[in-house]
């Protein structure tokens, strides 16, 4: 697998292109921010009325209607919810985006689970930060950045590929890495990152451990900081060396305790659970799903977003978090930007 960096790309293939951003959630945000600090042409496309204008106009970046966005652009990024992304891209992209023009995407899903099919004239290709929006910003405002992923679905201009990775140098990728994947691979393996480990898996850990403590007896405070808050002081060294190096820093008894406990949870049932996670994905059973959810209101993340923001742990830990001034003093997430 070949990685490229800021010195392999030619960034300045975009210096006269006009760059529209179809959405200002937080990849929105941290796109047309980090392509505007690299000194490109960027304008965020709004519908009419949009909450998100405000916000726009405090960060002072170009930014139009929808339509007449989409009909000057060189390059549109679809930035917005996956669910929004297919009657967008027919009622305002699709009539307007000129021939030869590139349409790009963050993540996969709509193309590859076919829900948007893109006109035979354009480029379509994939630039998929390896991280939340937030994250794509703070990094590359401390001169870093987050590793990305492109791919290629159509290269109608014959410098597909050379747009990719100028665009994904142009928000940060070019610091950190840049590998060329396909639609498929980053697809399906995104959602079974966030399904099974990264956020599903993560979330439902944390909440177990809570409650088996809160059960036995011992103290909502002690529960939240052993399952939650101290997760982060491991998960950063993960992040820096490897699980090998988290072991390194640990007490033995900790990594005592790691080794001879931690595959009696995870173990042989556990990932007979996520294979079956997987093929929903690779089917489409959870596309079908997601999409059928959205249609009908979002009626089942509704109620599964409320029962989970009433969690105890979220109670205990908004509490403690209010006395831990450093972790608001540059918080990752500031509504009122982003």
């Amino acid at each position: 697998m070949q990685v490229k960096y800021d010195k392999d790309v030619n960034s300045q293939l975009l210096a006269d292109k006009k760059i529209v951003v179809v959405g200002y959630g937080s990849q929105g945000y941290a796109h047309s921010n980090n392509l505007k600090d690299s000194g490109f042409n960027v304008t965020v496309a709004l519908r009419k009325g949009s909450s998100s204008e405000e916000k726009v106009r405090a960060a002072n970046l170009q930014h139009q209607e929808l339509e007449e966005a989409v009909k000057t652009a060189d390059l549109v990024m679809m930035l917005l919810p996956d669910e929004n992304q297919a009657e967008v891209y027919k009622d305002y992209v699709e009539p307007n985006l000129k021939s030869g023009a590139s349409l790009a995407f963050a993540h996969g899903f709509n193309i590859h689970f076919n829900q948007i099919e893109p006109r035979s004239d354009l480029n379509v290709f994939m630039i998929a930060p390896k991280g939340p929006g937030h994250t794509v910003r703070s990094t590359y405002q401390e001169g870093s950045g987050v590793p990305c992923l492109v791919a290629i679905h159509q290269n109608y201009t014959g410098d597909a590929k050379e747009q990719a990775y100028a665009y994904a140098s142009a928000i940060g990728g070019g610091r950190a890495g840049i590998i060329e994947t396909s639609f498929k691979e980053e697809t399906e393996t995104d959602l079974f990152g966030e399904q099974a480990v990264l956020c599903g898996g993560t979330a439902a850990l944390v909440q177990a451990g809570f409650e088996t403590l809160v059960e036995a007896g011992y103290a909502p405070e002690m529960a939240y900081f052993e399952c939650l808050h101290e997760l982060k002081l491991i998960v950063d060294l993960m992040y820096e060396g490897g699980i090998n190096t988290m072991r390194y820093s640990i007490s033995n008894t900790a990594e005592y305790g790691d080794l001879t406990r931690g595959k009696r949870l995870v173990n042989e049932t556990t990932k007979s659970e996520m294979r079956k996670i997987l093929a929903e994905i690779q089917s489409g059973e959870f596309a079908k799903e997601y999409v059928d959810d959205c249609k009908n209101n979002y009626s089942r993340l509704q109620q599964l977003r409320k029962q989970d923001q009433d969690h105890p742990l979220e109670e205990v830990g908004s509490q403690l978090r209010e006395m831990m001034s450093w972790v608001k003093k540059k918080p990752l997430v500031d509504r009122s930007l982003n």
